[in-house]
């Protein structure tokens, strides 16, 4: 998971800046001013310091939002809290870009690529605390979690209450990594009180999303890249009420695919190396395991492909062999236990709850409806082409067209494959659907198959960016001066004045991170309003019900619609189970 990491899974190691394309006398020197090497500049403490920036922006919002003055289920006021948070977003946002063009016009712009990492890992962060605020909006004057004490919050809550006192929980194939730390948290900070403990866990874990995808793309891609092709394709499943599922996801894949990549470069790097990044990528899969492992399940087939494909049978076999032992061996460390539970409970554990998705054609995966689907017309939608629609359309042709542009790339094949086994995986679930008369969550593939097919989709751009990049670089090798080949990866190839009509990369990281920060904060916007309580049978009643339940104190939260609640809340969703 180094810079060699990044420069074979696709993108391109970071090494120092160019002068700025808007400064044609600055002299042709290779190697960097001695003020470009103060500071820390290493990779590590760099990953580090955007990390900061990335978590720090994540609170800014969700911070600010609990001053709101504003009752929650007014639908003026939710209006008004989402107009509000989309104004701080787009200020603090537009403050970073404006450091970048800053950055740019300084001391030749030295410190370009520096501002553009934190810029970066900022607006990732901002993104995911605009979603967090609005959970924080929504839950206004309550001290309840979404859907206080029902279904799986109500559940939760009591599991983690139990493992927390030295008792088993309700369930031993539950992944129990969120049981404990909602249970020790409480402990913590609120008395022992899981239920009040899940609506900080419920915030601070959907502020941690963006955060969390844009580190772990960074280990394959760089800054605007991660930003870009990483975090923009998971905000279609960032999710406020239980946020640590849909978070595993979008953190399993770029592991994986690095884990490949690794494997691939293990043959031809030194043996204690391999042992360490081994156990390292062990060790995350191993905590990720313990948090959801149902997104392994549907990964396997494809990871396990992609591993015999990459694996260096011919440039150092022992040493493959030596780094998937550790990662083995690391792995039952940390999660061998609840591996051992699933291997013997998960065979007589059977999910007979047949929802709303289980209904549709299940070769429909582009939308979920949740669990609660509200008031449906016609699903799925009517599509254009043989009830197919324009995205399902484009997918798979970006499917193929990534697969064309890196066959050779274990970032495209690895991503290929797992797509392809959530797809084999569901249709065999579903296909037995009816002999056994089980569900066992297949309709949960829509995430993964959503998301790796946006992944693909955003990689062709990134592919024939590169492809354009490298064009460009060879019409312009022998005039061009030594320039910065990580940046132009960010920026999606070289430019300058002079050159073939393509703009410096200096305003293509601007224009870039411009567009991303406008997309960002509208799917953010649209994600919080998904969850402003409403009765309308959708997700919308999960904030709603949290009004509506009788805190311990014996009185009702502060905007209860009519200044009633009761021990349960509204239990008006069960009519909307389906």
């Amino acid at each position: 998971m180094t810079a060699s990491t990044e420069a074979s899974a696709g993108a391109r190691p970071d090494t120092p800046s160019r002068p700025a394309a808007g400064h044609a006398s600055a002299p042709p020197a290779a190697a960097p001013s001695p003020a470009r090497a103060r500071g820390p500049r290493t990779r590590g403490g760099l990953l580090l310091l955007e990390a900061a920036v990335a978590f720090g922006a994540a609170l800014v919002l969700p911070v600010l939002a609990r001053s709101f003055k504003l009752d929650p289920l007014n639908r003026i006021a939710q209006v008004s809290g989402l107009a509000g948070l989309q104004l701080r977003f787009a200020l603090l946002g537009l403050l970073l870009v404006a450091a970048v063009v800053l950055a740019m016009r300084l001391r030749r712009g030295r410190h370009f690529d520096l501002a553009t990492r934190l810029a970066s890992a900022g607006i990732a962060g901002l993104a995911s605390g605009f979603v967090a605020a609005g959970a924080v909006v929504a839950l206004l004057g309550t001290p309840w979690p979404m859907f206080g004490l029902n279904g799986d919050s109500g559940r939760i809550v009591e599991w983690a209450h139990a493992v927390a006192n030295g008792r088993p929980s309700g369930s031993p194939v539950y992944p129990p990594l969120p049981l404990y730390t909602l249970g020790y948290y409480a402990e913590w900070f609120h008395g022992g009180n899981t239920a009040y403990a899940f609506k900080d866990l419920q915030i601070l874990g959907t502020a941690a999303f963006g955060p969390l995808v844009y580190l772990a793309w960074r280990m394959l891609l760089s800054p605007v890249r991660a930003l870009a092709f990483g975090v923009v394709p998971a905000f279609a499943l960032i999710d406020s009420y239980k946020p640590y599922s849909q978070t595993v996801l979008v953190l399993l894949v770029p592991v994986l695919v690095a884990m490949v990549v690794s494997l691939r470069r293990s043959g031809t790097e030194g043996r204690r190396p391999v042992l360490l990044k081994g156990a390292g990528f062990g060790v995350v899969l191993g905590v990720l395991f313990l948090a959801y492992s149902g997104w392994f399940l549907w990964s396997a087939a494809g990871v396990f492909f992609a591993a015999l494909l990459y694996f260096p049978w011919r440039t150092g076999l022992a040493k493959g062999a030596a780094f998937m032992g550790a990662a083995l061996g690391a792995f039952l460390v940390v999660a061998g236990r609840y591996l051992a539970v699933m291997l013997v409970e998960g065979q007589t554990t059977k999910d007979y709850n047949f929802r709303f998705d289980n209904f549709t054609d299940p070769a429909y995966y582009l939308m979920w409806r949740t669990d609660m689907p509200g008031k449906v017309g016609d699903w799925p939608p009517p599509g254009e082409f043989g009830g197919v629609g324009l995205f399902a359309l484009v997918t798979f042709v970006c499917l193929g067209a990534a697969i064309w542009l890196g066959l050779r790339k274990p970032l495209v094949v690895t991503i290929a494959a797992m797509f392809i086994s959530a797809w084999v995986m569901r249709m065999y679930i579903a296909s037995h659907m009816y002999e056994t008369q089980t569900v066992q969550l297949y309709t949960r593939t829509n995430n993964q198959l959503l998301y790796c097919g946006l992944i693909l989709c955003a990689l062709v751009a990134h592919l024939v960016s590169q492809r354009l990049a490298e064009r460009r670089s060879a019409s312009d090798a022998p005039s061009a001066a030594p320039h910065d080949s990580a940046s132009e990866a960010t920026a999606g190839g070289p430019g300058g004045p002079g050159g073939t009509g393509f703009p410096g990369r200096e305003g293509a990281v601007i224009g870039a991170l411009c567009a991303l920060l406008l997309l960002l904060g509208t799917v953010s916007s649209s994600v919080s309003d998904r969850f402003m309580p409403a009765q309308d049978g959708t997700y919308r009643i999960l904030p709603w019900v949290s009004h509506t339940v009788r805190m311990q104190d014996g009185t009702c939260p502060k905007f209860a619609p009519g200044g009633e609640c009761s021990k349960d809340g509204d239990q008006g969703w069960l009519g909307y189970i389906r």
